[in-house]
């Protein structure tokens, strides 16, 4: 017995490595699935916009711009070269309203929507695929999920296009006013940032309410994620039970639901108080408003720098100060497994609360009575290096060719990277090769730094995977 119990331990130890490397190797390739879908889906938009027909003047359109815009509409970023109402004919705003819906909602969950509608067999593999797109731990009830987030979102961004009609039809007549609601309903719920307005984006509508907040409610329904909204409409079912007493809705949410509900109103908050303060008196913004139409609007800045992108003031007007608190509030996005991009909510406050950790003396990263796995704080640490890295790096790139302000160019490449769509008006005047560092830059945003870095990484070696090294300390600080 004593030579068989040895023995068993070393084949289940040699199980566990074989599937973990298993698990790996599929991780890696739905990675790349998906990295490589989004690269498919933007080449292939592009190459429809640069065509005669998607243009309002019939000419082909530059392949850099068609390829910029495809990329803009797919990340949901909302920086464009050319002015979106003017330049593309109704079939390229068609196109370009398909590219949006498509790069909100994932590659991924479009095609395994087509494969439910068709009825085809959903694999294992096709599971995986949807695992990965949002981050989940489990492979059952996917293809459940998959059905209530197209349902979700149908209702929403219906219940948005509706709204926006009220304004829309008045203004722009039946059938144009149905189209342009549709249009930015599925825009703001996708977190694109791009309209059919003008060059003004929505600064004509900064005093309108009802404009104002449908694009409010659209875009932090659709950055908070649709795993928070299914957990919030559990707790709420739960919550209207008869036979539960003394029922606290927030404490049986999700700690990742409690994250993102936490720092989400904490950022909306904090913006727009920061814009209030600082902009309460400039002219060239919300000066000239009644105390309640500068809250609104600067609430409004507040939302549509989590990677939404409309504009209800002139950017490069705003003070210094409003505007390094728009460069952190676009690099820090909105939340996983929704519409918007940025390095997400759940990351930073993963190394905030690091921070505060190591500052208060504590062994581990603890919230809300939980320890955070140091799997999450590593992958974590990694999208923010990564991420500044990326910014860095694009910015440094764009300052050699470009001779504009080191102000202009970090709002350009942050507002990429956070796949936010805000600008100070020097996207169009950019050379081709900043036009497509930009476009690189949307790309990582949109699929993540981690994914991008795993996507295009080589295989580690078994060596490399397997081995373990002696643990040393380094002096810090």
């Amino acid at each position: 017995m004593c030579k068989i119990e040895p023995c068993f331990g070393e084949q289940r130890k040699i199980m566990l490595i074989s599937l973990k490397k298993f698990m790996q190797r599929l991780q890696m390739n739905t990675t790349r699935t998906i990295a490589f879908g989004f690269l498919s889906a933007i080449v292939i938009g592009g190459v429809i916009l640069m065509l005669p027909v998607s243009s309002a003047d019939g000419t082909w359109t530059n392949p850099i711009d068609a390829l910029f815009m495809s990329t803009t509409s797919i990340c949901v970023t909302g920086l464009v070269t050319f002015v979106t109402a003017s330049h593309w004919s109704i079939f390229g705003k068609i196109i370009i309203l398909i590219l949006i819906q498509l790069g909100g909602l994932g590659v991924i969950t479009m095609v395994m929507s087509v494969f439910i509608i068709v009825g085809k067999r959903i694999t294992l593999r096709d599971r995986m695929l949807i695992q990965e797109t949002y981050n989940l731990d489990t492979l059952s009830g996917l293809v459940k999920l998959v059905k209530k987030i197209l349902a979700g979102t149908l209702v929403v961004e219906l219940a948005g296009a509706v709204l926006y009609s009220f304004q829309f039809i008045p203004e722009f007549g039946f059938v144009r006013g149905v189209g342009y609601s549709i249009f930015h309903a599925v825009s703001a719920f996708c977190n694109a940032g791009i309209d059919l307005i003008g060059e003004a984006s929505f600064i004509p509508y900064m005093t309108n309410p009802l404009i104002n907040i449908t694009t409010m409610l659209l875009i932090v329904l659709g950055g908070l994620g649709f795993i928070v909204w299914w957990d919030v409409v559990r707790v709420f079912k739960e919550s209207r039970k008869k036979d539960v007493k003394n029922y606290k809705p927030f404490q049986n949410l999700a700690l990742h639901s409690k994250l993102v509900l936490v720092i989400t109103g904490i950022l909306i908050a904090f913006g727009t108080l920061v814009y209030f303060v600082l902009e309460f008196n400039n002219p060239g913004t919300i000066g000239n408003l009644n105390v309640f139409q500068k809250f609104m609007a600067s609430m409004f800045q507040s939302v549509t720098t989590r990677t939404a992108g409309f504009a209800s003031f002139p950017q490069e007007n705003m003070r210094e100060g409003s505007t390094l608190v728009t460069l952190l509030l676009m690099i820090v996005g909105g939340s996983p497994a929704g519409t918007a991009g940025g390095m997400k909510t759940t990351t930073v406050g993963m190394v905030v609360l690091t921070v505060l950790a190591v500052v208060r003396g504590k062994t581990n990263t603890e919230v809300f009575e939980r320890k955070i796995a140091q799997e999450s704080l590593r992958t974590a640490l990694a999208v923010v290096v990564i991420s500044i890295g990326v910014v860095l790096s694009a910015s440094l790139l764009i300052c050699a060719v470009e001779d504009i302000s080191l102000v202009d160019t970090l709002f350009e490449v942050v507002s990429a990277i956070g796949t936010v769509g805000l600008s100070r008006g020097v996207t169009a005047d950019l050379c081709m090769f900043s036009k497509i560092i930009l476009i690189i830059t949307m790309y990582i945003g949109r699929i993540g730094p981690i994914t991008m870095a795993v996507a295009f990484s080589v295989r580690h070696s078994k060596k490399d995977t397997m081995r373990e090294l002696p643990e040393r300390r380094i002096i810090i600080g």
